[in-house]
């Protein structure tokens, strides 16, 4: 008999794409059902519905630029553009009670050796205009509320920065 060995060779591996092919279905089924899939979104309830409506229903935040005096100069030296610092206001009576006003703003912009906040004439740039009492100005990236929250709680009180 002539052949007989390539055809147990060709019938072998026809059984072997046949169940190859039976389990990439079934992995595709798997994933339509759990949600893993791109097209889930037609499913009601699918991941990519759950994830656009998450999307429609909170905007993307936009942020804006605000100039905060921090009480502690020296505090301020430590920062480096793109950090990412807490902002922390006293409430001024002298307690110990103190409220997170901004939290993971980015650093913007911090004062340079030049511009330490010291009042001399090479201090007297952006950040450096007023005595040492006076803190240093930092700019932050922020949400548009909570610049404006920073704003009022600067003019009220000192405000301090934690590094995250």
């Amino acid at each position: 008999m002539r052949g007989g060995a390539g055809q147990r060779l060709r019938r072998a591996v026809w059984r072997r794409r046949r169940s190859l092919a039976a389990g990439l279905a079934l992995t595709a089924a798997a994933l339509a059902v759990s949600g893993f899939a791109g097209g889930g979104g037609a499913e009601p309830g699918g991941g990519t519905a759950r994830a656009a409506a998450r999307e429609r229903a909170s905007p993307p935040v936009r942020l804006v630029s605000a100039p905060v005096r921090i009480a502690d100069a020296e505090t301020v030296r430590l920062l480096r553009p793109g950090d990412r610092v807490d902002v922390v206001a006293s409430d001024g009576s002298g307690a110990a009670e103190a409220r997170v006003l901004a939290r993971g703003a980015r650093v913007e912009r911090v004062p340079g050796a030049g511009d330490a906040g010291d009042g001399s004439a090479t201090g007297a740039g952006a950040f450096g205009a007023g005595s040492p009492g006076d803190g240093a100005l930092v700019v932050l990236a922020v949400p548009r509320a909570a610049a404006a929250e920073l704003a009022g709680a600067g003019i009220s009180g000192g405000l301090a920065v934690i590094l995250c």
